[in-house]
């Protein structure tokens, strides 16, 4: 109950004002999609800029680690794809935005504010060094994937797949700020302080704003129909991931930091860049964006589990 009270429901008490927000017409959805465009575009990239390029690479960056965690989510993929094409009966472009829910765990908006409640800014280390190959990874698949699959192509594209990983490379704020953050940590670069001081007021803003500006967002995705697939997804992304995670890092004999941090970031509900990618696809978003909604809710208990766990 400590657990829940101490580490989980802060969070989700934001979430929530923010969801209450909306609902009760306090804050408009423009008023949220701003809050949303300036969290993601600027504080969150800041945020994660600052964090990586003063970690130490050498502590954190763990190749145990990184295959513990992407491991899990791969193979959560391939179950996602291989149940919502053969038993759910959805077409291959569906299946894959499925199957990417199920791979895109929350590790910034969720995975961080928790993992600080739970065990101190100390812990978070891991949390970056997981972060800063999470969306490059989730949407090289997802993109790789969709070229392979898709019902309107009859051969895989390089061409087009180079392009796409381009734009996500170089059109991403949030990307981009991990590569240069690793940069400037890598050659030592000097940056003034007083730099470092600006970035670093506008970082403290980055994880309050965007979790209450997930709460507004996540109103506008209201669950409807697809249960059982809204079940599974949820299921797949919240328990069977950090079981998964838990056993390979075990048997890794990953330290205690570092598997807090990869079971943590696992059990997180899937983030709304499942709902971007599907977006981008125009493909199965009622239900993604369903299965965020619910998955959220769901991560109260999953989160409180494994902190209990670990």
């Amino acid at each position: 109950m400590e657990v829940l009270l101490n580490v989980i429901l802060p969070v989700f008490l934001v979430i929530g004002i923010g969801y209450i927000s909306v609902w009760r017409h306090w804050l408009s959805t423009e008023n949220i999609n701003s809050l949303t465009r300036f969290a993601q575009n600027f504080a969150i990239p800041c945020l994660l800029f600052y964090a990586i390029a003063k970690i130490e690479i050498s502590e954190n960056f763990s190749l145990r680690l990184l295959f513990s965690f992407y491991f899990g989510a791969l193979f959560c993929f391939i179950i996602g794809f291989i149940a919502a094409y053969f038993y759910f009966k959805r077409t291959r472009e569906e299946a894959i935005c499925i199957g990417f829910t199920c791979l895109f765990s929350n590790s910034i908006l969720l995975g961080l504010p928790i993992t600080e409640n739970a065990y101190g800014p100390a812990s978070l280390g891991s949390n970056y060094a997981i972060i800063a190959f999470h969306a490059p990874f989730c949407y090289l698949v997802g993109i790789i994937s969709m070229e392979l699959f898709h019902s309107s192509s009859e051969k895989f594209d390089l061409k087009i797949l180079s392009h796409q990983v381009f734009n996500l490379a170089f059109k991403n704020p949030l990307i981009f700020a991990i590569l240069i953050g690793l940069l400037v940590n890598y050659f030592g670069a000097p940056i003034p302080s007083s730099i470092w001081n600006g970035l670093s007021i506008i970082k403290d803003a980055a994880l309050p704003t965007a979790l209450f500006a997930l709460g507004g967002t996540l109103y506008q995705y209201r669950p409807e129909g697809d249960g059982l697939t809204i079940c599974f997804i949820i299921f797949v992304s919240i328990i069977l991931h950090p079981a998964i995670v838990y056993f390979v890092g075990m048997n890794l004999l990953l330290n205690l930091e570092q598997l807090r941090s990869a079971v943590i970031t696992a059990a997180m509900a899937p983030g709304i860049n499942a709902f971007l990618f599907s977006s981008m696809y125009k493909k199965a978003q009622r239900v993604v964006a369903s299965s965020i909604l619910l998955g959220t809710i769901a991560t109260v208990f999953s989160a409180s589990f494994w902190i209990l766990i670990l």
